[in-house]
């Protein structure tokens, strides 16, 4: 299963991207929100975890144009924490989930099971 890893910080996405593919997921990356919707229409992940504080495009804007192009898109949030009313935001723009950072790896890996088998039951 491919998962799309959205965080500015070159080491978050290095964290995740281990995490994931020590399990066995493939991992595509991008580095702000405009770049994510570009890597989301190339890879077709199943699943995206997004970052909200990011340049040139921030996460909840990028989640709210990935609903608008594909409604069954499955974005999770993954946020600092102190940044409740953007969570919520994000959620109310289509995200289904949210982690907080700094994320603790059993909690990454829960939601991408999750959020994996939904993926699988809709394909």
């Amino acid at each position: 299963m491919k998962v799309l890893v959205v965080d500015d910080a070159a080491f978050m996405r290095m964290r995740l991207k281990k995490l994931l593919e020590d399990q066995g997921y493939e991992v595509v990356e991008a580095q702000n929100g405009r770049e994510a919707l570009e890597r989301y229409q190339d890879a077709q992940p199943a699943l995206v975890l997004m970052d909200i504080t990011m340049p040139e495009m921030d996460g909840i804007e990028a989640v709210r144009t990935l609903i608008e192009r594909d409604p069954d898109a499955r974005v999770v949030m993954v946020s600092a924490l102190g940044q409740q009313a953007m969570v919520l935001a994000a959620i109310q723009a289509g995200a289904k989930d949210f982690i907080v950072k700094p994320f603790q790896p059993d909690r990454v890996l829960t939601a991408v099971a999750k959020w994996a088998a939904v993926a699988e039951r809709s394909s």
